[in-house]
């Protein structure tokens, strides 16, 4: 059986619609009808030229000669060996006075901390401050000396 042709439902003719707007290079135009105001809307996208099709590349990060990067300084932190800042027991400083200068040398160093520290010293001899990098457990350990605390550094790999 042979199917049915079935009619468009618009038949245009090329004479019923005047390209008003058509300007090289733009990118909507508007085609009208001679005989009603219905207007029919034509977008006309195109890519932008160059690689990567409007994704914005990562920035790089310029580092002048002789100068490291903050993802460089940080990563050698990382990497750098961990060292124990050390405090050993003296007869000459009161207790409380630990206590006080433990907080005010070591960041982020509670009450409770301070004092189980001060305790661990005084019982056994010497007790663990901090574990931290070299640079930063030379400088713990320069302030707590300065401060009148006997301290030494160590590396913490040998032995936990």
């Amino acid at each position: 059986m042979k199917a049915a042709a079935v009619p468009s439902r618009i038949a245009l003719s090329p004479n019923r619609f005047v390209n008003h707007h058509a300007v090289s290079g733009d990118r909507s135009s508007t085609y009208r009808r001679r005989s009603t105001n219905v207007a029919f809307p034509i977008v006309i996208t195109a890519a932008a030229p160059g690689k990567g099709g409007g994704v914005l590349d990562r920035p790089t990060e310029k580092v002048s000669p002789g100068r490291q990067s903050e993802f460089d300084v940080k990563k050698s932190r990382k990497m750098s060996p961990p060292f124990r800042v050390v405090l050993h027991n003296d007869n000459e400083n009161r207790r409380e006075y630990v206590v006080q200068v433990l907080m005010k040398v070591i960041p982020g160093m509670t009450v409770d901390n301070a004092v189980n520290i001060m305790q661990e010293a005084h019982v056994n001899g010497m007790a663990v401050v901090i574990v931290c990098s070299q640079q930063e457990a030379e400088e713990h350990c320069t302030a707590l000396r300065g401060n009148g605390l006997r301290s030494s550094i160590e590396p913490a790999s040998g032995g936990c």
